[in-house]
């Protein structure tokens, strides 16, 4: 069984949700999905979960969609991303001589990285920047219209992490602001907590990265594209102290995903069973973007934000999009592409 045509042989229309990852720059990879995605016409947009660089993403395509439609979004994003390079040009945080000359976009050994790595240990944000000053908070308020996420069709959903209950608090469309992605985005061990509401956040990845449940609860489509930042197997064990503390961050940061996914597997089989519990769980169909590039990035990386490594994320995005539409995207309103049941091995 394959998605239906119309009598002009296009695909009919066919409303998805998108479920992005935070990842710092590694966003940069799901701008050049959604970039690809936004060319397709028939898919049509009806709500999107986001997490830390995702809720960002998120945030911006609407903002821009508001504005001009599909090319209004891939326009916003490219200028959101490039505010962001721009922004970074007199960081310290660049790659070594050595790892520019080798063509590595890693920063295990630039000298600022280090020391910064080394000083997160022994100092919290609160000693280093009492101001609280963030560098995206500009950048946000340059390309977003909050206003227009308000009014949006689209429905946004964005996780961050209550810092009081360790739970997942989820911003909607008419909640949104500069300082609510800021709190999406906020690794603790490098910025102040951002208050809302008279509650501090943190980054949303530890709680839902992303949250796939307001999709469920509060859109009719029963499509998620989920955007996949943070490589979920890597081979062999790692040795080095970065490398250990760069995949516990990986597997932390997915398993809130996880779990929700295995979820959804359990009760595709409970209704398979013949329950009714978990129906409209059980009908969602789930589909995944992700790149094996990805598996290739540390954790260091994340705060490379030179405008040729985004680019060559953007790009990979584009290209990781093209290939999961050529191969599967006849099975979007039809049934998933990715094997849930997988996910329950062991379990």
């Amino acid at each position: 069984m394959t998605a239906t045509k119309n009598q002009a042989g296009q695909r009919a229309a066919a409303r998805i949700d998108l479920a992005l990852q935070g990842g710092g720059s590694h966003g940069a990879f799901t701008w050049g999905v959604l970039d690809r995605v936004l060319e397709e016409s028939w898919l049509q947009i009806e709500g999107i979960s986001g997490t830390s660089a995702g809720a960002m993403n998120a945030a911006v395509l609407v903002s821009g969609y508001q504005i001009g439609g599909a090319a209004g979004a891939r326009a916003a994003l490219e200028a959101f991303w490039r505010r962001v390079s721009e922004a970074a040009v007199f960081s310290p945080f660049r790659r070594s001589a050595f790892d520019v000359l080798m063509g590595r976009w890693t920063l295990d050994y630039s000298p600022m990285f280090i020391a910064m790595d080394l000083t997160a240990r022994m100092f919290s944000p609160y000693d280093l920047n009492p101001r609280g000053v963030h560098p995206l908070q500009k950048i946000l308020d340059e390309s977003i219209d909050f206003a227009h996420l308000r009014d949006a069709p689209i429905k946004l959903f964005i996780t961050a992490t209550r810092v009081r209950t360790g739970q997942a608090r989820v911003f909607r469309n008419a909640d949104l602001s500069a300082n609510v992605l800021l709190a999406s985005g906020c690794l603790p061990t490098m910025f102040q907590a951002v208050q809302i509401d008279g509650d501090d956040y943190w980054d949303g990845g530890y709680a839902g990265n992303p949250t796939i449940t307001p999709l469920v609860r509060e859109c009719t489509s029963s499509d998620t594209l989920l955007v996949q930042v943070n490589p979920i197997e890597r081979n062999g064990t790692p040795r080095t102290a970065r490398d250990i503390i760069s995949r516990l961050n990986e597997v932390a940061f997915n398993a809130p995903l996880m779990k929700e996914l295995r979820m959804i597997a359990l009760l595709r089989r409970a209704a398979d069973a013949g329950s009714d519990e978990g129906r409209h769980w059980a009908e969602m169909r789930i589909h995944r973007i992700a790149s094996d590039v990805m598996t290739e990035l540390g954790y260091s990386s994340k705060l490379n934000a030179e405008w040729s490594f985004l680019t060559m994320l953007r790009d990979e995005g584009r290209r990781a999009a093209e290939t999961f539409l050529i191969e599967h995207g006849d099975l979007i309103g039809v049934r998933s592409s990715l094997d849930l049941d997988t996910l329950l091995d062991g379990v």
